[in-house]
């Protein structure tokens, strides 16, 4: 059973797969005008042509209107008999299929908006099941579909400008000036998904392998309305069309294979991590070998790029997820963070942190002890990182119940390891909130186990006093070798 799609912040299904008109802004025909009354819908009449362009005595008009011709209004669906609406219905899509100029506002205006009313009362039409439409009405809707929605995309910013990529609430995004037309044809298409009408047997014909491929290459799209609306189609298909599922996990993957290893810049990444973490929700246990692959080839490797703060969120909660599925992938999941763990940016290094508490939250005893010696090892370099940050992060780990019972059970091997972090943070971390943290920590463990307390910092100040000897005694050799310089000048002045 497929759950909604899940948000990153709060962990809880989101509500973007909903299917309530009002979600998308989208009623019925008129309702954007109230009181005015929709506007007609208008079919291209014609000029007489013989050609390839020339339709045959059993064919329909042209998808694509030659330039040549006049519009005509077109009556509304309630207006005509119910055997009238399908042949209605294919009229209206071909209105559907002109290309406009959406650069330039002040052009044609009344075809632009003759369509989003023919394009509105397509919705209203599908979404009410008046009728089962036919199969060719079906063929000739998704093409039509094709023809507004796969398009080149523009250049990013980022291509002409060379700057990094950025957190995307920091700028104002991308708006596509043809959104008013194209959140109607994606609109339409969602509809015709999640309709009971639609039989999955005929639509997988028209909905194939090379639709979904093509809407998985819109998923770069900059406008994040467009990919809120990729994302609740492309969950909605991969419910609905089990024999898409393989292969829309493989593509999914090579996404994520080019971001990782070649451009480290995709604007859908964090939208197509969310229908994932739906889908790993619904995985069947045990877990095929299949999705593990996955965990360890592709969602851990995510963790590489620059950009990730842009998609954490959603990366963590796929990571979380199988690790509550299947608690023996926590070893593969921790060695898999130490791994990519950052070196020099602490801001990432925050991250990782937040994402380890909720990794260890879902870890059992015998998984914590595979990996704890590596884990506390950057722990503790965390706990004396200069970036106060971070060093608060890393202590705040004391505060989950569960991680401290776990750290309690093997005290015997994590306090002899982090203890030193803890008293150079004491002595001289230059961060007040770090020390007092610190003193609370150290304070946990004294209650914890005084014994092995004690011993730890015997055997920290016996590790200070001989290193302090041996300080003493590199200072000692090199005032010999200083002394030994000095009488050498001297006794050659004095030669010469």
């Amino acid at each position: 059973m497929l759950k909604k799609i899940m948000k990153g912040g709060n962990r809880k299904p989101s509500k973007s797969d909903s299917t309530d008109a009002s979600l998308y802004g989208v009623g019925p025909p008129g309702s954007r005008n109230p009181g005015s009354g929709p506007t007609p819908n208008v079919v291209v009449n014609h000029v007489s042509r013989t050609g390839p362009y020339a339709p045959g005595p059993n064919s329909v008009a042209p998808m694509v209107p030659p330039p040549m011709g006049t519009v005509e209004p077109l009556p509304l669906f309630r207006d005509v008999p119910i055997s009238e609406r399908q042949n209605l219905f294919m009229r209206k899509l071909q209105i559907c299929c002109f290309q406009l100029d959406f650069s330039d506002t002040l052009k044609s205006i009344r075809e632009k908006e003759i369509k989003r009313q023919t394009l509105l009362e397509l919705v209203d039409f599908i979404q009410s099941g008046s009728g089962k439409i036919t199969e060719m009405c079906q063929e000739e809707m998704i093409k039509m579909v094709r023809i507004n929605i796969f398009r080149c995309l523009p250049p990013a910013s980022h291509e002409n400008t060379g700057q990094e990529v950025t957190d995307p609430e920091e700028e104002e995004p991308y708006l596509e000036p043809s959104w008013p037309h194209l959140q109607l044809v994606y609109e339409l298409l969602l509809r015709y998904v999640v309709s009971s009408d639609t039989d999955t047997k005929v639509a997988k014909r028209y909905i194939d392998h090379s639709f979904v491929l093509k809407l998985l290459d819109l998923f770069d799209s900059e406008d994040p309305r467009e990919r809120e609306y990729l994302k609740t189609i492309l969950h909605r298909i991969y419910g609905k069309f089990m024999v898409h599922r393989p292969f829309i996990r493989k593509a999914i993957n090579n996404i994520f294979y080019r971001f990782i290893y070649e451009t480290e810049r995709h604007s859908g990444i964090g939208e197509l991590l969310e229908i994932l973490g739906s889908i790993i929700n619904g995985f069947a246990l045990p877990m095929k070998e299949e999705h593990k692959l996955f965990l360890v080839r592709a969602l851990i490797p995510l963790h590489k790029p620059k950009p990730i703060a842009i998609y954490h969120q959603q990366l963590s909660y796929c990571i979380v997820q199988f690790v509550e599925k299947d608690y023996k992938l926590a070893d593969t999941v921790i060695r898999g963070l130490l791994k990519y763990w950052p070196l020099t940016n602490c801001q990432k290094e925050v991250l990782f942190l937040g994402e380890l508490e909720e990794v260890l939250e879902a870890t059992q005893s015998a998984e914590f002890q595979r990996c704890m010696v590596p884990l506390f090892r950057q722990i503790g370099r965390c706990l004396n990182s200069s970036h106060f940050q971070v060093a608060e992060r890393a202590l705040f780990l004391w505060n989950n119940e569960h991680i401290v019972s776990l750290i309690a059970q093997n005290r015997q091997v994590v306090l002899p390891i982090i203890f030193e972090a803890l008293e150079r943070n004491i002595q001289s971390h230059w961060n007040q909130a770090v020390h007092g943290l610190t003193v609370n920590v150290r304070k946990m463990f004294l209650e914890m186990d005084a014994e092995l307390f004690d011993e730890c910092q015997r055997q920290f100040e016996e590790k200070e006093a001989r290193a302090s000897e041996v300080e003493e005694r590199r200072e000692m050799t090199w005032k010999k070798l200083a002394d030994v310089a000095a009488q050498r000048g001297e006794d050659d002045m004095i030669t010469v």
